[in-house]
């Protein structure tokens, strides 16, 4: 499998350390400027390096696409890599519309390839005895809560570098939240999982003056289970937090992704560091092309997500007007 990586930030070095000792072959890197995207190629060992998108998905050599670009590119590089014929994998988001990533999945449906998306809270090890006791109905989830907080005064990413791009919390970071949360109340039934949501809301503040974007959210979700789902967000936290907690009627289940730890009655126990983490992701896309199945996460799978996402987005436009957003081009 000859892979095509598609940006070289904080996502494309943890894909490609990942993949590096994958049964899989580091072909090309794609990157905005030529000497930054050169030195990634030789650090990693990638056999090619280009600034041109189209000039990577013109090579017959190149079998697998993996997006790791702005936020606001995904949804259009998906489409151009999929009629390419390249089996495709997206981080997240998938799409910053509910059309736009329903358009990428049937794409991929009907020319026959595998899409998938980088969510790597479902490959948390740590929540997998609780998702198989949920499915069985052996322990039933009453509330799940999401959190992330940073600050995003200046347009700097993860890396320490300034970007190119401007993040966007509901349809980057609440994404995250809302898709984990879904996930867990259902007990991993994608497929059902919006016939059990009854209502959903959303809280976000006109744009900041500075940024051009809204800062902060506030999401809540009920099911007709009366279940609670909440995912709370703000780009002006000093304190940099990443969690979430899930309530059950056995437990709770505090995953904290910045101090790699989780919390239960039992105490508090060490787990993998959201950079392991996030490296089962691509690993589980190349075998699910070898063995001829899914990945973990499938595009379909995330299209619960999207349109509910799209609800809160229609919120905020109906009481902000709809407009175009850094980082977010009007739909």
């Amino acid at each position: 499998m000859n892979v095509c990586m598609v940006g070289h930030g904080m996502m494309g070095v943890w894909h490609s350390e990942a993949l590096q000792g994958a049964d899989c072959c580091l072909h090309t890197v794609v990157g905005r400027r030529p000497e930054p995207t050169a030195e990634f190629a030789a650090r990693f060992g990638y056999r090619k390096w280009t600034v041109s998108y189209e000039q990577a998905l013109a090579d017959p050599e190149v079998e697998v696409v993996i997006i790791a670009g702005p936020s606001e590119t995904h949804a259009e590089m998906a489409t151009a890599a999929l009629m390419a014929g390249k089996h495709t994998l997206v981080e997240i988001p998938l799409a910053m519309c509910q059309a736009d990533a329903e358009r990428v999945v049937a794409l991929a449906e009907a020319r026959g390839l595998t899409l998938g998306v980088v969510h790597p809270m479902r490959f948390r090890r740590e929540r997998d005895a609780l998702m198989r006791r949920v499915a069985a109905g052996e322990e039933s989830v009453s509330h799940a809560h999401g959190r992330f907080f940073i600050q995003r005064r200046v347009n700097i990413g993860a890396t320490g570098y300034k970007r190119s791009w401007v993040d966007n919390l509901l349809w980057h970071h609440t994404t995250h939240l809302l898709d984990i949360g879904l996930w867990t109340l259902s007990g991993g039934d994608m497929r059902n999982v919006e016939s059990r949501v009854r209502s959903i809301r959303g809280l976000m503040p006109a744009c900041d003056p500075h940024t051009g974007i809204p800062m902060e959210l506030v999401l809540s979700l009920d099911t007709h289970d009366d279940q609670s789902l909440a995912c709370i967000g703000s780009y002006y936290g000093h304190e940099y937090l990443y969690d979430t907690l899930t309530v059950t009627d056995r437990n709770s289940y505090r995953l904290d992704e910045r101090s790699a730890t989780l919390a239960t009655a039992s105490g508090v126990q060490p787990i993998d560091s959201e950079q392991h983490n996030a490296w089962q992701v691509p690993l589980d896309f190349i075998a699910a092309l070898h063995q001829g199945r899914e990945p973990k996460v499938p595009g379909w799978s995330v299209l619960p997500t999207m349109r509910l996402l799209q609800q809160v987005q229609d919120q905020w436009d109906a009481i902000h007007g709809r407009q175009p957003l850094p980082g977010r081009p009007q739909y």
